[in-house]
């Protein structure tokens, strides 16, 4: 048998458009993370360089590994039920 909800529809809708944001803003990031990336390659590889631009791949790529949650190796991740 199915469980009942414990949560209304309107607590649904806001909790899918939550997830909608989220989706647009980490697309955004991609984008820009790759853009900058790309950017950055490029122009190191023909030999130009551009401090802005070499601060600003260091920035995201700062950035990237300050908010990604890396587990280690054998960890166990455990999920908290409400």
């Amino acid at each position: 048998m199915p469980l009942d909800a414990t949560t209304t529809l309107e607590q649904d809708r806001k909790t899918e458009g939550q997830r909608r944001v989220n989706m647009t803003w980490e697309l955004t990031q991609a984008i820009i993370a790759v853009g900058v990336t790309a950017a950055y390659v490029v122009t190191t590889a023909r030999g130009v360089n551009s401090e802005g631009l070499g601060n600003a791949f260091f920035l995201v790529i700062g950035f990237y590994f300050s908010r990604t949650n890396h587990a280690r190796f054998g960890d166990v991740l455990v999920s908290r039920s409400e």
